[in-house]
Formats: C-alpha cells, structure tokens, sequence
C-alpha cells in the first residue's frame, strides 16, 4: 500500500500522540519518517522512544531533509502558520493542529499560500469526526429545521487544573499561546458552530482572565451573536467547572435539535413555527410534534480520521473532511470575541484586523517573561479530553 511520508514538527502532547499512532501502523496510508523538536530533552525522549526515526532540533532541516512528503504542525499555536508556508514552499502537503494560527491576518496569508501552492492543507478540527455533529450539520444544511433561529452552545466541560497550565512554558500566555480557552480548547466548538450553523456577521463578547487559574489569558467567555437573517447564538466556555456540560440546542421555525449525552433528539413541527403564529386563532391547537432519537452506531474516530483522511487525499484526491481553509472561521470567531472584549464594543465580521494586531501584540508586549516557569512533562497518546467529552 502507497504510504505518505510524514515529518511531525513539534513533538509535546498533541505531536507525540500523532507520532505514537503512526509509528505503532495505526494509521495504513503514512508512514513516519521524521520528529522535531526544539527541546533538547525532549529530543532525547524521541530517539528512545521512535528507534530508527530521524529526530531534528531545527524544523527548517526536516523540511530540507528530503524525507518527508508531508508534515503535521503540533507546534505552539503562534508557530503555525510561518512553519505551514515554509513547508509548502518547500512542496510539502501541511496538516496543522488547531487553531490555524493566533490572527486572523496570519491565517489569511497562509490561505493564499496554500491556494497558490496547489498541495494538500488540512487542520486538525477532528471532531468533524463525530457522527452526532454530521448529523446536525446535515438536518441543518437540508432545510429540516426550516429557517434558523438561534443557537445555543453550553461548553463548560472543557475544565483543567493549574497542573496543566503549569505543563508548558508556552501555555496560557499571550506571548506563547495567544489566548486561552477560546484559542485551546473550544476551537473545536467554534469551527462546529459555524460548520453546522454558519458565520455570524455580528458579535459582542466578555471574555474574564485568570477567573478561574493562575494565568494571563482567559478562563472564562460569553459570546452573543447576530446573523444576517436574524438568528442569533450564544456561546458560554470556560476551563474552570467541574462537571462541566457539553449542550447544543439549534433552533429553526420547523422544530430544534439538541445534542447532550451523546445523543441528538430532533423535534419536528408539523407546520411552519411562523406561518402558524399568523394564522392560528384562539381556539387552535399548538402544532402537532414529532419526535425522534439519534445514539450514533460508530464512536468518533477523532485524529486518526483526519489522519487517514488528509493521506488519502495526498494519494487519492479524496475530499478533505477538515480543509485548512477553514481555520480562518472559527479564529474570526475567537478573534473577534477578543476585540469585542478588550473594546466593549460590537464586532462586525469582517473586522479591522490591524487594530486586532496591534492590539494583541500590546499584550504580547507587556506580558509575562514564563520561560523559567517549572513545567511537568506530560508523553501519551491520545487522550479522552481531546475527543468529544459528552
């Protein structure tokens, strides 16, 4: 079988993982080929643990390797897009992590590199993978619910402790990290909500810092936002709960659907919520209702899909379920969640990304030196709270 020849740059948590899943054969269409990491510890792990696998300090020397016929980015979110275009300039295909990078400026630029490159981009947004999320992204698109009214996101189970902050020198600043739970976590969510839902035009936002955690960026964000028909949705996250919920409730004129506990109840109106309201009288009975139940039969197959699904494109042509364009999304999104935010102000999509920039990099300025912060080393695969925690 063709295998695709695959370099992992940036081999922390989420790169190690990867590695481990290919390098065990889990995924039949790659093959790893070579590691980088700029740990000189780390390093040292990866010759012991990956035996026979190149392992490189400088990324730029995996891509000059002539090993590799693509690489997946788990680097430090602000590192994905300057290693992505690197790479496709050196006629690499490019699989990054979430988010596509910190700005939306910087995703941009990344966009029309891939686009001009002609290779295969994908982003690593493996909840796509869910059957319960195509479902609801198929009732949605096919008209089922009629015209759209709101959604309603309660993610509040995204939690974690201090330990895991404290896990990397990178993590939960701005100069590092770029962000905190809209720009770690909940990307996720945020790309789901506008796969399944569609870009809002409109969004005001609160977004706490160190609410929760001993950290820079933010913990705690409630997003409210307006499109262009008239919907609205709203978004609540945060890392500080525990038990959290995982609840996600779209409405439209012909019933709603709500995904909690790994299921999908559908209510389906007889008639149109709006045609009735006009029209019926006093002595009219509500609508009649119809209801049904969806347990997906297959569990979500998270990374190694979008794994197997980015090769096979690379070999096959095959439709990628996750497309790197897409990353600009959701980073809008989160982008300007964070302007309305540090503004309180309205955000029209699109917004004034150089005010963003300068913005963010006042904060990235005046930002806590952590490079001597004590980090605890953390290698696995992978993990239950990467994957859809209901």
């Amino acid at each position: 079988m063709e295998k695709v020849k695959t370099g992992i740059i940036g081999v922390g948590n989420m790169g190690y993982a990867h590695a481990k899943a290919l390098f065990n054969g889990e995924i039949d269409t790659m093959q790893l080929c070579a590691l980088c990491d700029t740990d000189e510890k780390r390093r040292e792990v990866l010759k012991a643990d990956f035996p026979g696998i190149p392992v490189f300090e400088n990324y730029g020397q995996l891509l000059e390797s002539g090993l590799c016929d693509a690489v997946v980015i788990a680097t430090p979110h602000r590192f994905h897009s300057l290693i992505a275009c690197e790479a496709l300039d050196a006629g690499l295909h490019v699989l990054t992590e979430k988010p596509e990078d910190v700005t939306v400026s910087a995703a941009r630029a990344l966009n029309e590199k891939a686009k001009e490159s002609g290779l295969v981009f994908g982003i690593m947004f493996n909840q796509r993978t869910n059957p319960l999320f195509a479902r609801a992204r198929e009732i949605v698109k096919s008209g089922a619910l009629g015209a759209p009214k709101r959604l309603v996101w309660i993610i509040t189970n995204w939690y974690r402790t201090q330990a895991y902050y404290d896990s990397g020198t990178w993590r939960a600043t701005w100069k590092g990290e770029g962000g905190g739970v809209l720009l770690n976590q909940a990307p996720h969510n945020l790309d789901l909500w506008q796969w399944i839902f569609g870009m809002p035009q409109k969004i005001r936002a609160v977004c706490e810092t160190a609410k929760y955690h001993n950290i820079e960026v933010e913990d705690d964000a409630a997003i409210y936002a307006e499109y262009a028909n008239g919907a609205t949705a709203v978004f609540l996250t945060t890392t500080g709960e525990y038990p959290g919920t995982n609840r996600l409730e779209i409405s439209g004129d012909l019933g709603k659907i709500v995904l909690e506990d790994g299921k999908l109840k559908h209510w389906k109106l007889s008639v149109h919520e709006r045609d009735y309201c006009f029209s019926a009288s006093l002595a009219d009975k509500k609508p009649d209702v119809e209801y049904e139940e969806y347990i997906a039969e297959a569990s979500e197959e998270a990374h190694r899909a979008i794994l197997r699904n980015f090769s096979r494109a690379v070999l096959y042509g095959e439709e990628l379920l996750a497309p790197g364009y897409d990353g600009i999304n959701e980073l809008s999104i989160s982008n300007a969640a964070y302007l309305s935010s540090w503004t309180g102000e309205a955000v029209t999509l699109p917004f004034d990304t150089e005010k963003f920039d300068a913005l963010l990099e006042e904060k990235r300025r005046t930002g806590k030196d952590m490079s001597d912060k004590k980090t605890q080393e953390e290698k696995s695969g992978y993990k239950k709270r990467w994957d859809v925690n209901w």
